[in-house]
């Protein structure tokens, strides 16, 4: 089952504050007894509801380095993610590999992009091509 939201365990209290047992609360909010019941233990023991910190490794880049991972990469767009990679250092100047790199522009919205590698046509180009493409739409049917 999922986890409850801040706010789904707010409407949870309101519920339980209205008078409602905590099995028809667990039936109205769809998760199990338990964690009701859980909710309002910690309620009473913490006065908070909000999740416990967790333990976990830390993140190699620090919010400043992932400020100007961003940054970098706004100002120039076709910077790859391995080359902004090699670039930067993480914590205690340890490298760190393209995929973080991608990992933190998708969550800014941005996306590590390669540069295009071709002719650049001109609006003349442009032109050129579709009337020739016009003109020979007709090739498939005569052969």
């Amino acid at each position: 089952m999922p986890r409850l939201s801040e706010v789904d365990r707010h409407r949870a209290l309101g519920l339980l504050r209205a008078g409602l047992p905590i099995s028809e609360v667990s039936l109205r909010m769809n998760v199990n007894r338990t964690t009701i019941f859980r909710l309002r233990q910690r309620l009473h023991e913490t006065d908070k509801v909000s999740d416990r910190p967790r333990s976990g490794r830390p993140g190699c880049l620090t919010q400043r380095k992932d400020i100007n991972l961003v940054r970098n990469h706004m100002n120039n767009r076709f910077l790859s993610a391995s080359a902004s990679s090699r670039q930067t250092r993480g914590r205690n100047n340890q490298r760190i590999c393209a995929n973080t790199v991608r990992r933190r522009l998708s969550t800014s919205g941005l996306r590590a992009r390669r540069p295009y590698i071709g002719p650049i046509l001109t609006q003349r180009h442009r032109h050129q091509r579709t009337l020739w493409a016009q003109e020979h739409a007709a090739w498939d049917l005569m052969q």
